[in-house]
């Protein structure tokens, strides 16, 4: 059978996607919608007029006073809120490419991807300010700083410190505070970008230790923003509770770019808490949740669930990790609700599979999308295998990057050609059905699934080999009950180390000031040596192998 026979029903296999720019999706409804909520942020609301006045006010600024010009790289370092939706648009009104930094990294990682991307502009948020300052006049010229309590009301209840903390007086070269630069921001010049234009410039880390910018044009980003809103039946008076990091492409397009293009109301939460999440929900009537089966396994065990009314929820999915089937069953029993999970990677911006809604499986990646092929294939001969053997899987279709960042060799090695059409080659291993849904089996480069991060071992070692005392390092995943999969280091100490009695709290203390918290190594094991092969090559397949023993 074919999957187009589980397609979900009235939807076309094919989508027309719009000859714009991102951009004009907000403003096609800023001009439809104006005084309809486009964001809701700790109960203070700003309508899609708002939203697109103070991005286009911050695009003028961008250019007039940065410098910024069709093609430039700008950085976009914050957490969830309504600066990042504006921020976000406000680089795109200025035919800038965003460039999407998670806010967990910490210096030397934001130092890299701007030097890497060439961003010397950067939006940042005023608690991430202090990891900058030491990067001004350096690898960064111009910061605007977005304080979050801005957009929020003065009794807002809920907001952690964080999110309430008072605008702070910073000053220095090249720094302009967010209100200040939306207050001076002239009218933009016309909008040039178009559909072919870059957009958006996530990271992701692979095999080289080093994180790599997957290019994205705006016809890439908008292909599965539209396809999210087909997919799920978006409209405008849907209501999407966007808990999901926007920095990562799986909440920056079900969580913002998607309910934007049809119009609807985003409530933004910038950390999960299954307290507030579950009183919003009931509150402002939420009908679309995209999140981490662990969120759900935290929302479900709460003792207060039973108290919660999530009725209004019509859709509820995600990916990153499996559903565990017994809380999908809780999910079914308690609200009547299937999950339904999804597959991408930020080479896809988010998803190239989905399950149908009307047709879902367990722990499954679902069908391809919307004018998306896919294929399980020999890693070695490319050739075709059929449903049920185990290869690698290969995508083709719009939202497919257009390659990493200045890595020719890269690109090279994850594009292929197979019967006259060019597939990305994803790195991971799975299984097709009979009935054309696709399945995760294991992953053909390493990487650690943590709750739904992804953390790189080659990274985190090249990390570790920045402490003094470090000799040789090996990242390999343990198993975690709530978490999936964690990582664990095993260290080798040079000599005089050993003699210094450094132990597994002293590297773990460094790791936390070096790295961001979700790449830290949840165990530390120093070991006298690693296993090596004949020509010296360290072999973490084995240290995995006697960690899944034990």
């Amino acid at each position: 059978m074919s999957h187009f026979d589980f397609w979900p029903p009235t939807l076309s296999h094919h989508m027309t996607l719009p000859e714009t720019s991102l951009w004009f999706n907000l403003e096609a409804s800023a001009i439809r919608y104006p005084h309809k909520p486009c964001v809701v942020f700790y109960d203070a609301a700003l309508t899609y007029a708002e939203v697109r006045r103070e991005a286009e006010r911050l695009a003028g600024f961008l250019q007039s006073q940065c410098g910024v010009r069709r093609g430039d790289r700008v950085g976009l370092y914050m957490q969830n809120s309504p600066q990042f939706v504006i921020g976000f648009h406000a680089i795109l009104r200025a035919d800038a490419m965003v460039v999407l930094i998670n806010p967990m990294n910490l210096t030397a990682e934001v130092d890299h991807i701007l030097r890497d991307s060439g961003a010397t502009v950067l939006l940042a948020a005023q608690e991430l300010f202090p990891r900058i300052e030491p990067l001004l006049g350096s690898s960064v010229k111009d910061v605007v700083v977005a304080c979050y309590s801005d957009h929020i009301g003065a009794a807002a209840e809920d907001a952690p410190d964080f999110v309430a903390a008072p605008r702070q007086p910073i000053a220095a070269p090249g720094v302009t505070l967010w209100r200040d630069a939306v207050a001076a921001g002239p009218a933009p010049g016309p909008h040039l970008a178009g559909p072919d234009d870059r957009c958006v410039m996530p990271y992701t880390s692979g095999t080289t230790g080093h994180p790599k910018g997957c290019i994205h044009t705006h016809r890439n980003v908008m292909a599965t923003a539209v396809a999210l809103a087909l997919w799920h039946s978006g409209h405008q008076d849907d209501c999407a509770l966007a808990v999901l990091p926007f920095f990562h492409v799986t909440g920056l397009q079900n969580s913002m770019t998607a309910p934007i293009f049809s119009g609807a109301t985003i409530v933004i939460l910038p950390r999960w808490n299954r307290d507030v999440a579950a009183k919003w929900i009931q509150r402002h009537r939420v009908t679309l949740v995209t999140a981490v089966p662990t969120m759900l396994v935290d929302l479900l065990s709460s003792p207060d669930v039973d108290r919660w009314d999530l009725s209004s929820i019509r859709v509820i999915g995600g990916g990153g990790a499996a559903m565990p089937e017994a809380i999908a069953q809780k999910l079914k029993d308690l609200c009547g609700l299937t999950y339904v999970e999804g597959y991408g990677l930020s080479e896809t911006m988010a998803p190239s599979h989905i399950n149908p809604g009307h047709r879902t499986k367990k722990q499954c990646l679902g069908i391809p999308i919307l004018d998306t092929e896919s294929r399980v294939v020999d890693p070695k001969t490319l050739a075709e295998l059929p449903p049920g053997q185990v290869g690698e899987i290969v995508i083709r279709g719009p939202q497919v990057f257009q390659g990493y960042w200045n890595k020719p060799e890269a690109n090279a090695a994850c594009f292929v050609d197979i019967d006259g059409k060019t597939f990305f080659r994803s790195g991971d291993l799975g299984r097709v059905d009979e009935d054309g849904y696709f399945f995760m089996v294991d992953r053909l480069k390493r990487m650690i699934n943590c709750a739904g991060f992804k953390i790189w071992p080659a990274e985190v070692e090249s990390m570790l080999y920045g402490h003094p005392a470090v000799h040789e390092a090996a990242v390999i995943a343990r198993k975690d009950p709530r978490r999936g999969e964690v990582a664990k280091a095993v260290i080798a100490l040079k000599p005089s180390a050993r003699t210094q009695g450094v132990s597994v709290e002293d590297l773990a203390r460094w790791a936390k000031d070096n790295m961001a918290a979700y790449k830290v190594p949840a165990v530390f094991e120093i070991v006298d040596s690693l296993p090596k092969s004949a020509t010296g090559k360290i072999l973490w397949r084995v240290l995995q192998e006697q960690e899944d023993r034990s």
